[in-house]
């Protein structure tokens, strides 16, 4: 495909998006009618999409319209790129630009240059202060492929030494001591033997960071509560022996896990009735949650998100800490974290928790924002309190 009939892709496939399709299920259905298409015709595609809905309302600004057309033109434009180059009609490039096209457009201002849903600015205004400006900037921008290593099987001056051997060229990330970033040779992480042999992971940096709070004794007994793909268990499975445990209300979900654990040459039992197994000396909460602080890599989120579902997603984060806080053994440790920048989801619901329910404390707090190193995370740490003293 030449870059102009990857543009005219792109603009396909976000015109879907736009009328309400999810845009994984567009970029799938282009790429099923594509079959010319080589793999790396689809990756470039999916950039040019991925950009655009990172930056939806500012290139809709600078494009002159909220359509395909428009968000690409506005890509171009913000980029530097020159729109006549892409729209020339020629075999399989977008039609040329009108002149009330190529007329139309201007420089977005306020919350339409951040990128920003006018509902949701309050919100993180108060939630991030004088952050606000610099987080939503950083949203706007692709984000780094970070690696965890797997600290039993390799160290991670071992693990970067094998991928730089495979043509994967890696720096060690601050927030994590298991965490690489990679800075050359990202598409080929997953066909590399590193990978295969279970000494990588791709993770965001601060997701290891918010796994790397928690502590764990060996021989501890582990339950990652809402444990999705499972990341987050292997993670605390890489730092220690313990017995680990892996639960979700949607079982489908953990489907890879057995797999990544195998791979990983750890043990992890999953539970469809936690309550059976209980008490634990952990139980993790990675809750279900609106994902700000990822929009970087799931940016249609943040244009999907409303108050309602906002508010759905409080409710059920508060149900998930009233189901788990019984299974956790006296003295241990329940551990609340989030992929979110919103803090209804974060302190709102720690300080709620601790209302309605005696006998804990908070114990740790943690955030974590884009563009200081990794994605936007919040981890709190709740504990049991003492019983009271008796008296004779």
């Amino acid at each position: 495909m030449t870059p102009a009939a990857r543009h005219a892709a792109a603009i396909d496939v976000l015109d879907r998006f736009l009328a309400g399709e999810p845009a994984e299920k567009a970029l799938t259905s282009w790429a099923r009618a594509s079959r010319y298409a080589g793999a790396k015709d689809r990756a470039a595609v999916r950039d040019l999409v991925f950009d655009a809905l990172r930056c939806l309302r500012s290139h809709a600004a600078l494009g002159g319209a909220m359509t395909g057309r428009g968000l690409v033109l506005g890509g171009l434009r913000a980029r530097g790129a020159d729109p006549s180059a892409v729209f020339t009609g020629e075999r399989h490039a977008p039609a040329p630009l009108g002149a009330a096209e190529a007329a139309a457009g201007q420089s977005p201002e306020g919350l339409e240059a951040l990128d920003c849903p006018d509902w949701l600015a309050p919100l993180l205004r108060e939630s991030l202060g004088p952050r606000f400006e610099p987080v939503m900037r950083a949203l706007r921008r692709r984000a780094p492929l970070h690696l965890r290593v797997n600290l039993r099987k390799a160290t991670r001056a071992q693990a970067a030494a094998r991928l730089a051997a495979e043509g994967i060229a890696t720096l060690p990330h601050p927030l994590s001591p298991a965490a690489l970033e990679v800075t050359g040779g990202a598409r080929a992480v997953e066909r590399s033997a590193t990978f295969a042999e279970g000494w990588i992971e791709p993770q965001d940096a601060a997701s290891q960071a918010a796994a790397d709070t928690i502590p764990l004794a060996p021989g501890a007994r582990v339950l990652d509560y809402c444990a999705g793909g499972g990341g987050k268990t292997l993670a605390l499975a890489g730092r220690a022996e313990a017995a680990f445990f892996a639960h979700d209300a949607a079982p489908q979900r953990m489907r890879d896990l057995p797999a990544r654990a195998a791979r990983a040459g750890v043990a992890v039992r999953i539970l469809a009735d936690p309550a059976r197994e209980a008490p634990f000396d952990v139980v993790l909460c990675d809750v279900p949650c609106s994902g700000s602080g990822a929009w970087r890599r799931a940016p249609e989120g943040k244009w999907r998100l409303d108050r309602a579902g906002l508010d759905r997603l409080l409710a059920a984060q508060d149900r998930i800490l009233d189901a788990a806080a019984p299974l956790v053994a006296p003295g241990g440790l329940l551990a609340y974290v989030t992929c979110s920048l919103i803090g209804l989801e974060n302190d709102a619901r720690i300080a709620a928790f601790l209302d309605r329910t005696p006998g804990w404390r908070l114990a740790g707090r943690w955030q974590w924002c884009p563009g200081e190193g990794g994605d936007g995370f919040f981890a709190a740490h709740l504990t049991r309190e003492p019983p009271p003293a008796q008296f004779a």
